[in-house]
């Protein structure tokens, strides 16, 4: 697998080469939209990509969350990319708000379902979203990659899953295989999340949106095409009906990021299975789960929110990767400890 993931970083280098003496680091941003999803990546050129853009409504609550991070914090004019996972409203509930309000460029997508059998609002959602992207969004497709500059550290972003096809028939055996146990067929557009992964350097980030327990496994069994992971952002909040041990043991992250809300996410079960990654340092949660005993949860200084929902400052999470991906740094909001980590050899 990795001889494939570095010819398609050769291939993109070749295609696509810049070199600047203002290259800079690549910056994630985990953006807390209360159980949804928002993750902010800057580019060393400065090009940006939104992952999805939580709810709607809320007095704007998700919606100021994002600017404010794009604008104020990573100092952007508008956004470059922005990505649809998949078509629930805590995903895409904002992406025709920030075109108008902010600035998109270009719309991505694993293609525009005619309608979506657990969701009655969906036509009108999805005609918003279609009028803010004027029908000029791109669908995206296992093996495809998001047209970045790159420069001497190499950038890449692949997809790995969407609409239910996943990468395959290449990557190293799986060690975890029986760890899968086969779950209900998941029939929600759950399981056809997008999944990237971002190569820089060295560095590996891997982002499947809600993808759900059975298409986990179709991805990384009997053969693991992503890899081993430096950041691995916990799949659909740290619900139960993701994160399957098959992929994330396989995965083998050093530090993960869970996207959960206070009382979203952040399932006992998936925590359990945080816990038996052999590399994993450290993992960070967006929320506290206040139904959840604290014990079993990420350490205190590794939750950006611990009030409830009322009183919540919505603190984001930030990744830093060196210019030249040999080493990253996470920390909470603008003053928190900034932790450093050794991109892991490959």
């Amino acid at each position: 697998m990795q001889q494939y993931f570095f010819m398609v970083i050769s291939l993109a280098v070749l295609i696509n080469q810049h070199t600047s003496a203002d290259e800079g680091s690549l910056d994630l941003y985990f953006i807390d939209v209360e159980g949804g999803a928002a993750t902010l990546i800057v580019t060393p050129f400065k090009e940006s990509i939104l992952i999805d853009s939580g709810y709607p409504d809320n007095q704007a609550r998700d919606l100021d969350r994002i600017i404010h991070v794009a604008k104020d914090v990573a100092g952007l004019k508008k956004i470059d990319h922005a990505v649809v996972s998949h078509w629930h409203l805590d995903h895409f509930g904002n992406h025709a708000a920030l075109a108008a309000k902010f600035g998109i460029g270009q719309f991505w997508d694993r293609g525009i379902p005619d309608d979506l059998a657990e969701d009655p609002q969906y036509p009108d959602r999805i005609a918003a979203y279609r009028a803010a992207s004027q029908n000029a969004s791109k669908a995206l497709h296992v093996g495809d990659s998001l047209p970045l500059k790159s420069g001497k550290t190499p950038l890449v972003v692949k997809v790995m899953t969407s609409g239910r096809e996943v990468l395959s028939g290449v990557g190293e055996s799986n060690p975890f295989v029986d760890r899968h146990q086969p779950q209900p067929d998941d029939p929600s557009d759950n399981s056809a999340s997008l999944s990237l992964l971002f190569g820089f350097g060295d560095f590996r980030f891997l982002t499947c949106g809600d993808l759900t327990w059975n298409t986990e496994a179709k991805l990384v069994t009997p053969r693991n095409p992503v890899g081993k992971v430096d950041l691995f952002m916990v799949t659909h909040h740290g619900l139960p009906v993701s994160n399957n041990p098959a992929l994330v043991l396989a995965i083998d992250p050093v530090v993960a990021v869970m996207c959960n809300g206070p009382k979203k996410g952040g399932a006992e079960q998936t925590m359990k299975t945080l816990k038996e990654v052999q590399s994993l340092k450290d993992w960070y949660q967006l929320h506290l789960n206040v139904d959840l005993d604290p014990e079993l949860q990420a350490p205190s200084a590794f939750i950006a929110n611990t009030a409830p929902t009322a009183d919540c400052k919505g603190q984001w999470v930030k990744a830093s990767i060196a210019p030249d991906g040999d080493s990253y740094t996470v920390r909470i909001g603008p003053d928190g400890e900034q932790r450093q980590y050794k991109t892991r050899e490959r």
